[in-house]
């Protein structure tokens, strides 16, 4: 590991501020918000963790013992059971859970198509050219020219071989999932391995998979990035009954049973569809979160798009009953494209969203990985178990909703 990444753990151990950030998208650039009393996890390679200890003496002790910084070994993440911020990284291990292990009960995985040609909600759109141009009247956003553009998308879902039928059963939901024919077998050995453990409850997953394209005037980024309780609603009213229906499932009303990830814009659709219905959906997991501004059409409500949460929507709203884990990466995006609104930062937006969420006294865990781009592979094969646990902190593991 070179010196300049390892300078960012131990720079905020000693509760350094934020350097200004750089430009170039592969460099490494923000740091953690500075807090003291948040823990701290540094496994940045084979020096770390003596380097870590001199740093930690030399900061301030909270009289919390849960609050006070943890040193670890590469390869290793933070405790599933403590909120706050934390550093991971960068001799990425792929954790034990996504292999098949011998004897432990084996859930189905089942696939179906949902055509847009019977959706009330999304008939589906595309844009004619890359990108778009600047509105001369709103830098906030761009114009484009869009098209109609049916789709099919796939819902893959992954029963528990634990799974009562007739009882309402926990779930959640993740976005882009994967397409026909190629279901996600990887996942399902996380969770069977998971559910076997008592780590997590015996949830049902669905895997929507978008309905194509991306960012502005594409249906995924219409899908995703607009911040209303829209795709919530769709998922509620058109994907929920079919998944139900399909496989003789019952999927609880209990939004603490109730929990929905995403990598990218499908981060900021899991948090918008919990923030616009929270009596639907309490649990959330970002990859890599797009909490920038990149909503279309534009909306003067939200001015910002996704930007908004951490700019104003978190800090000038009452507390919502959501549990969320974050992530990203020191190299994830810097994409100022052309409109140049200081909004388009992954880095600084996820670290925004950490400080107004401990500002606001959320239950939150955060982690920015040393050496990780966007959405890296290498991040989540270490990290997801530790994060589906700490997100299902405080449900029963039985699985069992509570209506």
């Amino acid at each position: 590991m070179n010196k300049p990444v390892l300078s960012v753990g131990i720079a905020l151990l000693l509760g350094v501020l934020p350097q200004t950030l750089q430009a170039q998208r592969a460099a490494p650039r923000t740091r953690l918000p500075t807090d003291p009393g948040t823990p701290a996890l540094v496994a940045a390679g084979p020096n770390a963790d003596a380097l870590a200890k001199a740093a930690l003496k030399k900061s301030p002790s909270p009289a919390d013992a849960a609050a006070n910084p943890t040193v670890a070994a590469p390869g290793a993440n933070p405790p599933p059971t403590i909120d706050g911020n934390f550093l991971v990284g960068s001799n990425y291990v792929k954790a034990p859970e996504w292999t098949v292990v011998p004897g432990v009960p084996q859930g189905k995985v089942e696939q179906f198509v949902m055509d847009s040609a019977d959706s009330k909600f999304y008939p589906g759109i595309a844009r004619h050219v890359p990108f778009g141009t600047l509105d001369p009247n709103n830098p906030k956003t761009v114009i484009v020219e869009t098209f109609p553009n049916p789709y099919k998308r796939a819902i893959t879902v992954y029963i528990p071989s634990q799974y009562v039928a007739g009882t309402a059963a926990p779930f959640m939901v993740t976005h882009d999932g994967p397409p026909m024919g190629r279901p996600d077998t990887n996942m399902a050995h996380l969770l069977d391995n998971m559910i076997a453990q008592h780590r997590i409850p015996a949830l049902i997953t669905i895997m929507i998979a978008n309905g194509g394209g991306d960012a502005q005037g594409h249906q995924r980024g219409l899908e995703y990035d607009t911040m209303s309780g829209k795709f919530a609603e769709f998922i509620e009213a058109e994907v929920l009954p079919l998944v139900e229906k399909n496989y003789n499932v019952k999927l609880t009303k209990d939004p603490e049973g109730r929990s929905t990830m995403g990598n990218s814009s499908g981060g900021s659709a899991a948090l918008i569809m919990a923030w616009y219905h929270p009596e639907w959906y309490h649990r959330v997991i970002t990859y890599s979160g797009t909490y920038v501004n990149q909503q279309w059409p534009f909306n003067p409500e939200t001015s910002g798009g996704a930007w908004d949460f951490h700019d104003k929507l978190i800090p000038q709203s009452p507390v919502k009953p959501i549990r969320l884990w974050m992530e990203v990466g020191d190299r994830d995006l810097y994409n100022p494209n052309i409109m140049r609104d200081g909004m388009h930062d992954w880095v600084e937006a996820n670290n925004r969203m950490a400080t107004v969420l401990r500002a606001k006294g959320y239950h939150y865990q955060y982690l920015f990985a040393l050496d990780a781009g966007h959405v890296d592979g290498k991040v989540r094969n270490q990290t997801l178990p530790e994060a589906l646990e700490w997100l299902w902190q405080g449900y029963p593991k039985e699985g069992k909703a509570s209506k």
